[in-house]
């Protein structure tokens, strides 16, 4: 149950900051869904079933984002070596810079928009992002121990 019920001015936030952050991956030639993968990579090795959880979309449209990012050099795919059948997904040290620099595009376009509030407010607000963050590591944290 909720401390307090979530209006939808807060709610409303969510596709801005997406659109924000659009916005800003276009600078470095990322699109959303390629930005949450290699975030994703950036944890470890993953299959694209995993993936394709993460993202919440079919296995085949994840397979297909994937090939753009391995025919750029950011991502690799290789046998799993303890299940032939299984196919592994790593970031390259590309991929790596390229998640560098996109972190970097979203974060100043993120203190662009922060910068109009006072000092106290801004602090408050990214508590608040750090706190959604701990809760999604949390919600990750519990799916994993019960698969």
């Amino acid at each position: 149950m909720s401390l307090e019920r979530i209006d939808a001015r807060r709610t409303h936030v969510v596709p801005r900051l997406a659109r924000i952050t659009e916005r800003a991956l276009d600078k470095v030639g990322l699109t959303l869904p390629q930005y949450r993968v290699l975030a994703f990579l950036s944890l470890g090795p993953s299959a694209g079933v995993a993936l394709a959880e993460w993202l919440t979309v079919s296995p085949p449209s994840v397979s297909a984002l994937v090939d753009g990012l391995v025919t750029r050099g950011l991502v690799a795919r290789e046998r799993s070596r303890t299940d032939r059948r299984r196919v592994e997904h790593t970031l390259t040290a590309a991929g790596r810079e390229a998640l560098i620099d996109a972190d970097g595009v979203v974060g100043e376009r993120l203190d662009e928009l922060l910068a109009v509030l006072s000092t106290k407010r801004r602090r408050a607000a990214l508590d608040g992002l750090a706190a959604v963050a701990e809760a999604f590591d949390v919600q990750r944290a519990r799916r994993l121990a019960s698969s």
